[in-house]
């Protein structure tokens, strides 16, 4: 019947919008019975719809998932290609969320994007030359669930580039889909560091940003070795991070932390204000925007960890009595890591709006170090959004609960943040490949709430919700009415919470599972959190998401 040679169909797939999806089974129909007296007359539909062989990716070593990469698009008809992910406009030389390339039979244009990082399926959507209007997936789905059925797809539409210098097109949420699309399908691949075995989370151990990367810094920093050489907690690690006067251990990381952000080529200031007789400090590095540098997008976490009450807790056999740490591997070494590696990927990247990145103080003491940040903000400044990163890695892909905590929260029966609430399943079904997590974890929501996710075990569970709760640094931003997103794992449900035993090896046990050990697992939750934060950057540096109480 000459449907796939003549392109009505394609060797990769044709997918309509839910809008148009019964007039293309009617015009299917009419072409199935005029074929035997037309022939191959579908040439004149290809003008119209070219399909995937049309649209030439020259692959050179092969697509690379989670890192940012150019590539060649050479169109042998006329087309448009709809890129639904991350690309650098040409013109600004920014990272914007997806664009239309509208290309002559013959064109060709060099396209520098950022894949997936976890899902190795590539999807670029093909239209007529000149199209306005496409179809898009539904927040919480992959590309492949809406190629599978487009039933819950929505919309966008071509838009002015709102940079200045920028060239290609923006996209805006629509109502008209414009009709059926081809689909070309590739697949990524992942980049792995050869000296790390399965074992280790080889898998999740290289690209623009890594888990692999965040484990060997809450490695290092929480290294209980010891130094004789090192007066501040005799470890090669940065431990006792108590805050006080005279703790020279609190001093020495506040030093550390201060060079890592100098390094990175930050402009770092160490903030330190007065908590009663107490003296805190905050720790921060500035990118400064190039288009808005007085709005400010915020990532924190705290690097205080709790401090010593009861001593009999360090005596072998009571590690889970009594009240403080030395390492606080969990809380927060680990949040602390994560930005450390964010903030290392993000240093050399020209962003909008300026970029903070700050290690809070005195969290434990009751939201000492971000309170003093949300109350000394420079006049003109104001803070769009804030990213929070305090206690994940004991979450999936171990069998406990990853949570995704949004807010403020207005009421516990809808959603009052819609935008951001999207915005994270936009990000986690696809990139992150987490869409039938993120549904379990929706059904685990609604039937439970908050505290069976921070105490109990689940498997295959990332649960995105508005928290009713802001025990964390996120709380004083919600308080000067900024939206914000987290990320946390089991908190009361961890034995060792604010306890001696709160060790990197703990987090490890608690994340083997049956198919993983615990490192390979714990690695990848650390992955997955870090991209998240990164992606949710890029999304909110292009636009920020409003506090919609």
């Amino acid at each position: 019947m000459c449907l796939l040679e003549c392109g009505a169909l394609n060797n990769d797939s044709s997918v309509a919008g839910p809008m148009s999806r019964r007039l293309s089974a009617l015009l299917l129909v009419s072409l199935m019975l005029l074929t035997p007296f037309s022939g191959c007359f579908g040439e004149a539909e290809k003008e119209v719809m070219p399909d995937a062989d049309d649209l030439i990716v020259e692959l050179g070593d092969g697509l690379i998932g989670g890192v940012w990469q150019s590539y060649v698009l050479k169109a042998d008809e006329d087309m448009s290609v709809y890129i639904p992910y991350f690309v650098i406009d040409p013109g600004s030389a920014r990272a914007q969320n997806g664009t239309v390339l509208e290309l002559k039979g013959g064109d060709s244009e060099t396209v520098s994007w950022l894949l997936p990082p976890r899902n190795p399926d590539v999807i670029l959507l093909i239209g007529e030359y000149g199209r306005q209007h496409w179809p898009v997936r539904a927040a919480n789905e992959s590309w492949m669930d809406w190629i599978n059925d487009s039933s819950n797809g929505g919309a966008v539409e071509v838009v002015a580039n709102e940079d200045d210098g920028g060239l290609w097109k923006w996209l805006n949420a629509s109502d008209d889909d414009g009709g059926t699309v081809s689909i070309k399908h590739l697949n990524s691949v992942r980049p792995q560091r050869s000296d790390l075995g399965i074992d280790e989370g080889v898998d999740a151990s290289a690209g623009w940003v890594d888990g692999r990367s965040v484990y060997e810094w809450v490695d290092f920093i929480t290294d209980e070795t010891p130094d004789p050489l090192d007066l501040a907690d005799g470890a090669k690690g940065y431990l006792d991070r108590w805050i006080g006067n005279g703790n020279p251990a609190y001093e020495d990381a506040i030093t550390y932390f201060e060079g890592v952000f100098v390094g990175f080529g930050l402009r770092t200031e160490v903030h330190r204000f007065q908590s009663g007789t107490l003296w805190a400090v905050n720790i921060c590095g500035y990118k400064d925007g190039t288009v808005f540098p007085d709005e400010w997008l915020v990532f924190g976490g705290h690097f205080d960890i709790a401090p010593y009450v009861t001593p009999t807790s360090v005596l072998p056999g009571l590690e889970q009595t009594g009240y403080g740490t030395r390492t606080g591997a969990y809380d927060n070494s680990a949040g602390s890591a994560m930005v450390l590696t964010t903030a290392g990927a993000l240093a050399d990247f020209d962003a909008r709006r300026t970029m903070v990145f700050c290690l809070w103080s005195s969290e434990e003491e009751g939201l000492w170090g971000s309170s003093a940040f949300t109350g000394d903000i420079p006049p003109g400044v104001t803070v769009t959004n804030y990213l929070n990163l305090d206690m994940a890695g004991i979450n999936y892909p171990g069998d406990y609960a990853l949570s995704v905590y949004l807010g403020p929260d207005g009421t516990g029966d809808v959603i009052d943040q819609p935008g951001m609430y999207h915005l994270a399943e936009w990000i986690g079904a696809d990139a992150l490949n987490l869409s039938y997590q993120i549904e379990r974890g929706r059904i685990e929501w609604e039937e439970g709430g908050e505290a069976p996710l921070w105490n109990n075990q689940y498997e295959d569970v990332v649960a995105i919700y508005e928290s009713p709760t802001a025990r964390s640094d996120h709380d004083p931003f919600q308080e000067i009415g900024v939206a914000t997103l987290g990320w946390n794992g089991v908190v009361d449900g961890y034995p060792c919470y604010h306890k001696t035993c709160d060790r990197l090896s703990e987090i490890e046990g608690y994340m083997v599972t049956e198919e993983n050990s615990g490192v390979t697992n714990l690695v990848n939750s650390w992955d997955i959190v870090t991209w998240w934060a990164v992606f949710a950057f890029l999304h909110m540096d292009q636009t920020p998401v409003p506090n919609e109480l």
